[in-house]
């Protein structure tokens, strides 16, 4: 069965940079990425980066954090004071420029996190520009949103601050060249700034990529490339702790499919700085199902799979949020076998690409929906089959491939493997097969 489109949803024409279709991207705390915490000390790791298969690092703000109200020791990346400048605890801009120099020389892309909706309450706008570049209470003062005490809310009614916003905007993507942002709490922000801002930026680089922190679907309306899945990653561990069954992440997937536009690139994770930290690292989350449920980041429709600081070597971790709590270790191990093995499935096949570029979903009816999910995705001439058993038990499945039967091979090991047009038997809980098309040998 076709999950079919249906009612309305934005229109965006497909305008996605050629490199994002099969990217895995990679959340870079660099805070705590190494002991120094340092963009110098990270750029020494930017190799180990490409070979577990990274496309596209995200570095969390390295802007300077205000003083003003800050949160532990050293504040919340997202309390910025100068939009324009590094972090000293991070280094320099020089640093900053050595960093991206080396991560394009080995061909991966950089994308800046970006926070438009506030500043710190002592940033240098505060006292460098008007007063109406704030939302302000009945006695001057600005305000503060859910429990941010650290931030000052600014104005977008206010032309010249959005403005100044798209200039320092500017400033990354001319001055020293990234590859684009990701923007935290784009739906905090009005989209026509953010329309304006993609007309602006895609002057000057038309391969930009923005992604959004948040799931609105009309932030694809001449505005973003890609928008987070926080709906599905709640899913998920709701399955993982079986509070739901699989069938709520079957029916979310049919109601994506009428909510947005066929182009839309969905970011997807088990793990990033915000679950981390508040909420515990994916082990703690899914316990026995983290390790299936990161594969179906990789493998589901329109999606595009991120890789949060330490999940490559499985540290099962909540790092501290506004104090330095380095990864104690990154040498490889068998958490960084998967990934690896994960970012080459992605990368060589074509049906697993985000956007309207990949194979839609095509579901395998099974015995067992409650718990397994069987599915195909398919694109000039390439195949990915899924066999998942999204469920802590044993169960009998039994199941008929149809006109998918044939010959593959198994998309971790290479082992070449003839799917039966009629499936029975027994798989364990939270098991798992991918299978992809082999090309030497006949269906």
């Amino acid at each position: 069965m076709v999950l079919v489109a249906c009612g309305n949803r934005p229109q965006q024409p497909a305008a996605h940079p050629d490199w994002s279709y099969n990217s895995v991207v990679y959340e870079m705390n660099v805070r705590q990425y190494t002991p120094e915490g340092t963009l110098a000390a990270a750029a020494r790791h930017l190799p180990r980066l490409q070979e577990l298969g990274v496309d596209v690092v995200w570095l969390m703000p390295v802007y300077p954090i205000g003083v003003k109200e800050r949160k532990g020791t050293l504040g919340s990346y997202y309390a910025i004071s100068d939009y324009e400048a590094v972090n000293p605890e991070f280094g320099t801009l020089e640093d900053f420029d050595r960093f991206l120099t080396e991560a394009h020389r080995l061909g991966l892309r950089v994308i800046l996190d970006w926070v438009a909706n506030h500043t710190s309450p002592d940033a240098r706008w505060i006292e460098e520009r008007p007063a109406d570049w704030y939302v302000r209470d009945s006695l001057g003062n600005t305000i503060v949103q859910y429990d941010w005490t650290d931030i000052a809310k600014l104005d977008y009614g206010n032309a010249d601050m959005r403005a100044a916003m798209a200039a320092a905007m500017r400033f990354w993507l001319e001055k020293h060249g990234i590859d684009g942002f990701r923007c935290d709490m784009a739906m905090l922000v009005p989209i026509a700034f953010w329309q304006e801002v993609r007309r602006q930026l895609g002057r000057v680089r038309p391969d930009l990529f923005l992604l959004a922190e948040a799931e609105e679907p009309y932030l694809f309306d001449g505005a973003f490339d890609a928008c987070y899945t926080w709906e599905l990653h709640h899913l998920m561990n709701d399955v993982a702790r079986q509070d739901k069954r699989v069938t709520a992440i079957r029916d979310y997937l049919y109601a994506d499919r009428q909510r947005y536009p066929r182009s839309a690139i969905r970011l997807m994770f088990t793990s990033n700085h915000d679950e981390n930290s508040w909420n515990g690292s994916e082990f703690r989350r899914m316990g026995a199902a983290a390790e299936i449920m990161a594969v179906l980041t990789f493998v589901l429709e329109k999606g595009m799979p991120l890789i949060y600081t330490g999940q490559e070597v499985g540290y099962d971790h909540a790092f501290r949020f506004f104090d330095r709590d380095p990864l104690p270790a990154t040498a490889p191990n068998s958490h960084t076998a998967f990934y690896r093995r994960l970012a080459a499935l992605k990368h060589t096949n074509p049906a697993l690409a985000a956007g309207e570029r990949g194979g839609e979903t095509i579901e395998i009816r099974n015995n067992a929906e409650d718990c397994l999910m069987t599915f195909v995705r398919e694109v000039a001439g390439n195949r990915v089959v899924a066999i998942m058993n999204l469920s802590p038990y044993t169960i009998r499945v039994d199941y008929r491939t149809g006109i998918y039967a044939g010959a593959y091979r198994d998309g971790f090991t290479g082992e070449r493997f003839d799917l039966p047009g009629h499936v029975e038997g027994e798989m364990a809980g939270w098991s798992y097969r991918i299978l992809t098309s082999d090309p030497d040998r006949k269906p």
